[in-house]
Order: structure tokens, then sequence, then C-alpha cells
């Protein structure tokens, strides 16, 4: 029997769920004004991650002003919030709609045939349009490796929109490197996300804005054990849906220094984030975890 606390939380989701069904079908302008006020309410009222955007900016961006630097977390908040609501019509929407909201341009070739690719894909805030950009154009078996959410009801949700389109198959972490790879090696494109702080374990630290973040060097390592290249998906969020861009293969990648492919990475990332800093995941601590002896960033 569920306490009232759950079933107040189950309800809740339900409830959510519901909206962002309805959400669907109402005009992406309509959409994206909601999302636009709900980004300045949270902006305004989540103080705590509020701090750590502002706080990722100073390290990220010193010679920007504290004016510029808020300008960009509204901004930030804005574009978290409007992808956040645009899910409702990506993974409830009637197809054709998704077809004509989202394109996947540029050296799109890159993600045909059958040959092993690590699809390199950094936290925009539009992650979840460029599945559904590449699926619909390109619908071989793919994989990517899931972190269940805590709510059971919201996961199923989330599992069933991001497998709307294609097959995209989902590992855990707990079932290990080699289902992984050998996925990966029978030509299932492996779509990895490393740009996040999973922690001291396995991670190392190299340069990010300048700074010593801890990086798990994930991107390297699965590209050269299932002899695969990399292939990176910068998704931009536009006034009618998302722009996915897939960008031409790296070259000379992995190299036989784990540590330098990694700080290479994280270069790169930089660049991308450059030209579009306010839909990065900022949210997020990214530099949460410091090397020994080193007080917190937040």
């Amino acid at each position: 029997m569920k306490t009232p606390v759950q079933a107040i939380g189950l309800a809740a989701s339900h409830a959510g769920i519901f909206f962002m069904k309805a959400l669907a079908f109402l005009p992406l302008s309509w959409v994206r004004g909601l999302g636009a006020a709900l980004g300045w309410v949270l902006y305004a009222l989540i103080r705590s991650r509020r701090h750590v955007v502002l706080a990722n900016f100073a390290l990220c961006f010193p010679a920007m002003t504290d004016p510029a630097r808020r300008r960009l977390a509204r901004q930030t908040f804005v574009c978290f919030s409007q992808a956040w609501l645009d899910r409702s019509w990506l993974w409830h929407a009637p197809k054709a709609w998704v077809q004509r909201r989202v394109t996947l341009t540029g050296a799109v070739h890159e993600l045909a045939g059958s040959e092993p690719t690590v699809i390199f894909l950094p936290h925009f805030v539009g992650l979840d349009a460029a599945w559904a950009a590449v699926a619909l154009q390109q619908p071989r078996p793919s994989t990517t490796i899931y972190t269940d959410q805590s709510n059971q009801l919201v996961d199923q949700w989330i599992l069933r929109g991001r497998r709307r389109f294609g097959h995209l198959r989902l590992f855990g972490r707990i079932d290990g490197v080699k289902p992984i790879v050998a996925a990966l090696r029978e030509g299932q494109p492996l779509y990895l996300l490393p740009d996040m702080d999973f922690g001291p374990d396995e991670s190392v630290f190299v340069p990010f804005y300048g700074v010593p973040t801890a990086t798990v060097p994930s991107l390297a390592r699965f590209a050269r054990l299932g002899r695969a290249r990399v292939v990176p998906l910068l998704p931009r969020l536009t006034a009618g849906g998302y722009e996915v861009q897939v960008l031409p293969a790296w070259k000379n990648f992995p190299s036989d220094d784990a540590l330098a492919d990694t700080a290479l990475m994280n270069a790169r990332l930089q660049d991308y984030i450059n030209t579009m800093p306010a839909q990065y995941y900022w949210v997020h601590k990214r530099f949460k975890t410091r090397p020994e002896g080193e007080p917190s960033l937040y």
C-alpha cells in the first residue's frame, strides 16, 4: 500500500505526463512561449540551480561581466525549459509534425552504412531532438547507456519517448562494457554523452575552459575497443524546431594517449559550446569533483 506522499507523487507524475501529451498538439509558438515563461520563473525561484549556472559561467567565461552572465543565465533557463516542453511534441505529436520541425544537416553521410561509429552527443538542451532526427532519417539499430530514473512512471515515459522512432537499445551501467562493444562492432552506432561529472571513479582531470575537470575517458575508450570512428552530433534549438548538425568524423582519433584524447574532446566541446552557449546544460555541477585537497567551487 502506498503512503500518502507516494500517492501524491504518483498522481503528480500522471498529471504531468497528461499535460505533456495535451501540450503536444498546441502550436509550436505557444509551447515555446510557455517554455520562456517557465524559464524565467525557474531562474527566479530555483536559487540553488541559478547559483550553479552563475558559478559555471564565472569559471568558464571570466572575461564576461556580471550583468552579461546573468543575461546568459536567464537565456539558459529559457532554453532548458523550452527544450523540456518540446518533449511533448517530440514524443506525442504526429510523426509528420516532428519531421517538419526537426532537420538533420551537415555530414549526414557519416551515419550511413555499417562502419562502427561512436556518436559524440554532448549535453545540449536539444539532445532528445537529436535522437529523433537521426532515427527518422537513418533507422538503423543503435545503442546508448541509460541511467534509470528514480520515478518509475517517469522512467517508462522517457524510455518510450526516446524509443519512439528507430531502434534504440538501452544499456544500463551495470551491464558493463562487453555487450556495448559487441553491438558497436556489429555496426550499431553508440550514442555517448561523456561530458558530465560522474565522480572520481574512472575519471581523469583534464582542462575544460582552463579548469581541471573530472572527465570520463569513455569516448576514446569505446572508440578504441570498438575500432570505431567518432562523429559529433550537435542539436540546435531554433524558432522552427531543431537543426541537428552532423559533423565530419574526427581524424586520427583515438590515439595511443587516452589523457590527450580526453583533453581534445573537452577542447572541441568548448568550440561547440561557444557557438550556442545558452543551449548547454549549465545547470549541472560540471566542476563538482575536485582534485584531492582542492575546495569546492560551488
